[in-house]
């Protein structure tokens, strides 16, 4: 008996390697090549104006010293560079605030969503409008709203007496990052709770109702029943939700361009390879966003991992 199931099993990993075979064939070469390529070219000094002139510099885009006649000695490359150590930080407690907050928002929309009440199904449509605009366009649309002349949002606040002045959302550096933030936010919200509400919608009826029989109140039954047994999808949602707020540009390119209190590692990337023309910097900066976001991934799904089994 025990052979058998070890042939069996050894069947199904022979076949799950044989269909996922084109995927990765398709990805390594629309994905892993231009990667591999990129992380050549961040060992080099080439342009974008003519790629093919040129020279090996090793690290010298990620980290070199320059020796002065004076003696004092000038540290250069990536590494030292400081506005990208702030890209870097940016990206970091954007990602952080706005997953968290998508994530417990997501969470409540999802648990109200999942009760049974009269236009449940229009509320669950509706619920999903922000998410499936394009972030341009979204990105258009609250950048008219936050305008500090003749925005909306001013104006609302205004009447309410809520502020005394009018306030340049989008080019304050006091406000910028809260701005970028709060259209993320109520746009990806819904991403979450959709994600939340099929976990809930997937959990068995009758635990619930013992764990009611048994004097739970929905605090208790929230915690100690209904999240550990949707936890796995709770961390599939953080892991894809993370890995896009990593990545952020769109949003942040359009809402607050040239701000250096906003701009992300892919931000940075993209002035760099294009804008200023410096590709091989570039390459190098979009290397390290690579290694970043695996990093920060493969540790939170190793962590995740090992509550899983813990738990169990």
């Amino acid at each position: 008996m025990p052979v058998s199931r070890s042939r069996l099993m050894r069947q199904r990993v022979r076949s799950a390697w044989l269909f996922l075979a084109p995927m990765l064939l398709v990805l390594a070469a629309v994905a892993g090549w231009p990667l591999l390529r990129t992380f050549y070219y961040s060992f080099t000094d080439a342009s974008l104006a003519d790629l093919d002139a040129r020279q090996w510099v090793g690290f010298d885009n990620y980290f070199s010293m320059l020796s002065m006649p004076s003696g004092r000695v000038l540290y250069d490359g990536l590494l030292a560079d400081p506005v990208w150590w702030r890209a870097v930080w940016n990206t970091l407690l954007f990602a952080v605030v706005s997953v968290s907050c998508e994530t417990v928002l997501g969470m409540i929309v999802a648990l109200v969503l999942n009760a049974d009440f009269r236009g449940r199904g229009f509320v669950r449509a509706a619920i999903l409008i922000p998410w499936a605009i394009p972030t341009i366009v979204s990105a258009k649309m609250w950048q008219w709203m936050l305008n500090d002349q003749f925005g909306i949002i001013n104006a609302v606040l205004l009447n309410l007496g809520l502020i005394d002045a009018k306030i340049a959302w989008t080019a304050s550096t006091d406000t910028a990052t809260i701005a970028v933030l709060i259209v993320d936010i109520w746009k990806t919200t819904p991403f979450m709770a959709l994600l939340f509400l099929a976990a809930l919608q997937m959990l068995p009826r009758d635990v619930i109702e013992v764990a009611r029989l048994d004097g739970a109140n929905p605090w208790q039954i929230f915690w100690k029943v209904t999240l550990p047994l949707i936890r796995p999808a709770v961390m599939v949602a953080v892991i894809f939700r993370a890995l896009d707020a990593l990545r952020i540009f769109d949003l942040i390119y359009v809402l607050t361009p040239n701000n250096v209190h906003t701009k992300s590692m892919s931000v940075f990337v993209r002035e760099n390879l294009f804008e200023f023309d410096k590709f091989a910097y570039g390459s190098a900066a979009s290397t390290l966003l690579f290694l970043i976001v695996a990093l920060l991934t493969i540790s939170y799904i190793r962590i995740g991992r090992i509550e899983l089994e813990g738990g169990r």
